[in-house]
């Protein structure tokens, strides 16, 4: 584990396929907008997360690579959102926070999940919500667990590249809020120590799944792109790297779509501020277009052989809405 005090150099240079080297699918993951497919699933206060993944992401995920009682996991799980998509699924899910408030959160959002769905009770009786540090992922998980999930669906923490919410305040413009990771003051916190220490912290926790995953599980990381100063900082890649040094195997690149897909083309959603901030740069003369999807990386533990890991987690399962695309094309 490199040191994270040291330059980015060490973690970003890791030698690894190319992003361009993986067979890529598309996932039309927005015909719904967020909030919509947030609808009488998860709790008011959710909404105040920073940095929400997708349902309909997590939900592809999880039904493209489990079958029905399979373990999910999510070492960094915000409000919850892989683990109620896993329980709406057949699926038991377990999640490991950092921050106690987003712990509660996930845990509301598991029992609103209980209440308004019928499941089978052992798909409850598997769900948990652990708080602690998913770099500590080998302690912090109970023994019972350990080899026994058979995918894990998170993301990073993307800290000063947020957004939240906005209101708009007569005389005073417009205001950022719902936009912060917790305690800024707290270095523990991966989204608060910089985004070499992060990528660093990041690699400690993909590092920590190859000990507690089962043989060929697969690993789907969200992630997307930012611009800092106008410049496209190529997180996707990064991350990469990352799985890449922990142990990991690279199998499939995936576009989980951000915009509705619609008979004339992509109808692209974007918040306030992508929307304002791509006005301004294009008049400034630079040609830029809103980030209109995310990358979801798949990695997969390593197994006897291929062959066994297709008998448990078949590529194709019926009613998968990916679009496998030829990465040559």
């Amino acid at each position: 584990m490199p040191d994270p005090a040291q330059p980015a150099a060490p973690v970003l240079a890791a030698a690894g396929p190319d992003l361009d080297d993986l067979p890529l699918s598309v996932w039309t993951t927005a015909q719904q907008p967020p909030a919509s497919q947030r609808r009488d699933r998860y709790t008011a206060s959710s909404t105040a997360h920073p940095a929400k993944m997708l349902p309909a992401v997590a939900a592809h995920a999880i039904t493209h690579y489990t079958r029905a009682g399979e373990l999910v996991l999510d070492p960094m799980c915000g409000i919850g959102t892989t683990l109620v998509e896993a329980v709406h699924l057949g699926r038991p899910g377990v999640g490991v926070e950092y921050e106690p408030h987003w712990v509660d959160v996930a845990r509301a959002n598991l029992d609103l999940a209980r209440d308004h769905h019928r499941v089978d009770p052992a798909v409850l009786d598997g769900c948990q919500v652990l708080h602690g540090d998913a770099r500590q992922l080998t302690t912090l998980l109970p023994p019972r667990l350990v080899g026994q999930a058979a995918l894990v669906v998170t993301s990073p923490p993307y800290g000063p590249s947020t957004h939240g919410q906005v209101s708009v305040i007569p005389g005073g413009g417009v205001q950022k809020y719902h936009h912060l990771y917790g305690n800024l003051l707290d270095r523990g916190n991966l989204a608060n120590i910089g985004h070499h220490r992060l990528l660093a912290g990041f690699q400690r926790i993909l590092a920590a799944l190859v000990d507690v995953l089962r043989p060929g599980a697969h690993v789907a990381i969200t992630v997307r792109p930012w611009r800092e100063h106008a410049e496209l900082i190529d997180l996707p890649s990064q991350i990469l790297a990352c799985g890449t040094r922990a142990g990991l195997v690279p199998v499939e690149r995936c576009v989980a779509l951000l915009g509705r897909v619609a008979d004339d083309g992509l109808v692209a959603r974007g918040s306030f501020f992508q929307r304002d901030f791509i006005r301004k740069q294009r008049e400034a003369g630079l040609p830029l277009h809103l980030i209109a999807h995310e990358d979801v990386l798949v990695f997969r533990t390593a197994c006897p052989s291929i062959a066994d890991t297709e008998a448990v987690h078949p590529r194709h399962m019926a009613g998968s809405a990916s679009r496998r695309l030829n990465p040559a094309a």
